[in-house]
């Protein structure tokens, strides 16, 4: 309007250019407008950022230091909180420590259980619940298959299948993750891939869901294989040579690196002769550490089509390490191929994050066009904080104030120009 009136005023001085008449009356109506311009607030002077209508705003939900799953009125609650402060999707875990979250065949057949003990989850189905409420609210919903080939080492699943683990060159299997002891099936092995190959297909055969994700934990820390199976393995391929003691040889990381890529095929495969709109979602590191430390290359996985979305856990205090990991070059290929989303850390247990670290992250990720935001953990974004739950859920609602669609890839999604 005002752009419309200033254009108005110009044409009138065109018409009268000659006169000092129509100079007078210009410059006195461009003096009017700075006033009235100058008198409005700060933020009626600017132009309201634009939010895109397809944006991930997304949230982990999970059983360790969480009890959202443990309850079937406290799990509609939080899902109708999420909701109404405009959340889109959801990535419940469905496979953590040993167990299933869900009630599983395939679980009850190879572990002994055919699902978790932890008295919240008897006698229901957690992720029917979620799928069933979440669509009723409008939020997708994708099963997060959170310990990949990762088990306790006190496991049932590690005690009966021994022959299923994966060691170090010393022999030992004990891998530390923060002060649990935790060991790794060997994801080389035929049983093992079939194992995990079937929980997925059980998921996505069974339940409505609309896609499933894994992280790094669908690789392998790159200390492992040296096991009696995987060194067999390596030496058939290599005219009997054995693998190299330096566990981070580029040609040995590759080789394992490549036998996994080869079982993400088949999985991705094996998702989409079964339900071909599932989507097939990774949320691993940046790269580097994903390919040096857990074997994951995700790069080569985008680049085959074998990922359709893709949520890079960047969980940096350091603003500067944030923006810069933005930037990388794998990270910006992707995202001109597929959706690209940014994983951003509300905090843990013990360490509070306040919400503006997390509002500054939010639209450093906007700035540049990324597919949107997930944020790890439920907990995490009000009940576990330094910070007053209801100022910290106002936060969430001046972040995301209108409600907006999952960018979904298989239903029309484009990359941002």
């Amino acid at each position: 309007m005002m752009k419309k009136f200033v254009k108005w005023c110009v044409g009138f001085w065109n018409i009268r250019q000659g006169r000092k008449s129509g100079l007078f009356l210009l410059m006195a109506t461009l003096s009017v407008v700075a006033t009235v311009m100058l008198s409005l607030p700060l933020n009626a002077q600017t132009i309201p950022q634009k939010l895109p209508t397809h944006e991930l705003r997304g949230v982990w939900l999970t059983n360790i230091d969480s009890d959202v799953l443990f309850e079937r009125d406290r799990l509609k609650e939080s899902l109708q909180r999420l909701d109404e402060l405009n959340f889109n999707t959801v990535y419940p875990a469905v496979w953590n420590w040993g167990y299933t979250l869900y009630p599983s065949k395939v679980a009850a057949k190879v572990i002994g259980r055919a699902i978790d003990p932890t008295p919240g989850l008897q006698g229901r189905d957690m992720l029917k619940e979620i799928v069933d409420v979440g669509h009723q609210k409008g939020l997708t919903v994708i099963p997060w298959f959170e310990f990949g080939f990762m088990a306790p080492a006190d496991s049932l699943l590690a005690k009966n299948r021994p022959q299923w683990l994966t060691s170090r060159s010393d022999g030992t299997r004990i891998v530390k993750e923060g002060t649990h002891n935790r060991v790794w099936l060997n994801p080389f092995r035929p049983e093992v891939q079939q194992f995990i190959q079937d929980l997925i297909v059980e998921i996505v055969r069974n339940y409505d869901i609309d896609g499933i994700q894994f992280d790094d934990h669908f690789g392998l820390p790159s200390e492992l294989g040296y096991d009696a199976y995987t060194v067999a393995l390596y030496k058939k391929e290599h005219r009997g040579k054995a693998p190299s003691k330096n566990s981070k040889d580029p040609e040995w990381v590759r080789w394992r690196a490549n036998k996994i890529t080869d079982f993400m095929k088949r999985v991705f495969s094996a998702i989409k002769a079964t339900k071909k709109d599932c989507i097939v979602s990774v949320a691993p590191n940046p790269q580097r550490f994903s390919y040096e430390y857990f074997l994951a290359d995700w790069q080569k996985w985008e680049r085959m089509g074998i990922v359709e979305d893709l949520v890079l856990q960047i969980y940096r205090d350091d603003l500067n390490v944030f923006v810069s990991e933005l930037e990388y070059p794998e990270v910006k290929a992707a995202k001109s191929h597929i959706p690209v989303s940014i994983g951003i850390l509300a905090g843990l247990k013990n360490r509070s994050i306040s919400m503006q670290q997390i509002q500054t992250q939010v639209q450093k990720v906007r700035d540049r066009n990324f597919a949107g935001v997930s944020f790890f953990f439920y907990e995490t974004l009000w009940n576990m904080s330094k910070e007053k739950p209801l100022d910290r859920q106002t936060t969430f609602q001046k972040i995301f104030p209108t409600p907006t669609t999952y960018p979904n890839l298989l239903a029309g999604w484009k990359p941002s120009t």
